[in-house]
């Protein structure tokens, strides 16, 4: 009888503890969802700007295959977050430093093609692209795995911020608060962020689609989706672009103590528009950096090209 009654308030104990570690849970999820707002933003902006210049036909295969990108890149940032974060942290801001500069670098490069094509080397992979796309008898499959890769790696790096500073929020938790925490953003996170894609991008299908059903009501916002499509996709894809200086220059000026401070004096000065003019601060010197690491990257590789050019000569 003893034993049964010590079982009871054993298993009640654990099942008290369990309860009390959902609940830390569940406020922590919260508060990191919240602090990874502004991110989540520039997720879905440049998740839906990768799509822009696939076949209709093709988008959904194209989010769908990123979509799996993603949680893979999830499955190894979680775990190696919380591996570095217990053995030596400060190589997580390393990480992000050079994520930064990365998306710093390929949204500088995205401006410098739009505005200055001139400026950069030949892109021989958007006109095979512009080929393919006019050409109906070329599988557009091995161009797509291209795009791809480049969504997938440029989502590694956004995931690497939202991971870190959710990881952030859950410093006082236990191993395995902040374990739970992590994986439920991880899921959550990219089902919501691609299910979203996926709905962008098939929004001129959906009007189309009303568009052939009876009902003047339909017909009109069937109309109104599809003429609404190309402006919400070309508005994302600037949005993409831009975020890419946003959070990528965020990161670089938090990391970078001079810029920082330089950045906060400057945005005190400005009272109630502070957070307004941190923001377009940080975006200002990430295209500055990016810019700075395109212009340095097209000198190597010009001078790369001379040197093979006169080696094939001799």
């Amino acid at each position: 009888m003893l034993r049964s009654t010590h079982a009871g308030a054993s298993l009640l104990t654990l099942l008290d503890d369990i309860s009390v570690i959902l609940d830390d849970v569940s406020v922590m999820t919260k508060v990191a969802a919240k602090k990874t707002a502004g991110v989540l933003g520039d997720d879905l902006a440049l998740n839906a700007e990768q799509v822009t210049g696939v076949k209709a036909n093709r988008e959904l295969p194209v989010v769908w295959a990123v979509a799996k990108g993603s949680f893979i890149n999830k499955l190894i940032l979680v775990p190696a977050a919380l591996l570095i974060s217990a053995v030596y942290p400060p190589l997580v801001t390393f990480l992000l430093m050079c994520g930064g500069l990365f998306l710093v670098y390929e949204g500088a490069e995205k401006v410098i093609h739009r505005f200055w094509p001139h400026a950069l080397p030949h892109d021989e992979e958007q006109n095979a692209r512009r080929q393919a796309n006019a050409d109906e008898t070329i599988d557009l499959v091995a161009f797509e795995k291209e795009k791809i890769k480049g969504a997938v790696r440029t989502d590694f790096i956004l995931s690497a911020e939202i991971i870190v500073i959710a990881l952030g929020s859950t410093a006082s938790a236990t191993l395995l608060e902040r374990s739970l925490v992590l994986s439920i953003l991880a899921i959550g996170i990219t089902i919501g962020i691609y299910g979203l894609v996926a709905g962008i991008v098939k929004i001129d299908d959906a009007g189309l689609h009303l568009m052939e059903q009876e009902g003047v009501f339909k017909q009109k916002l069937g109309k109104l989706m599809f003429a609404a499509a190309p402006k919400l996709m070309k508005f994302l894809s600037i949005a993409g672009t831009l975020a890419m200086f946003l959070v990528g220059g965020g990161i670089l000026v938090h990391g970078i103590g001079f810029l920082h401070h330089g950045v906060e004096d400057i945005a005190d000065l400005t009272g109630i528009f502070e957070s307004l003019t941190t923001t377009v601060l940080n975006g200002v010197i990430g295209f500055i950096i990016g810019a700075a690491v395109v212009a340095i990257l097209t000198v190597i590789s010009k001078i790369r090209g001379k040197d093979d050019t006169a080696s094939s000569a001799h």
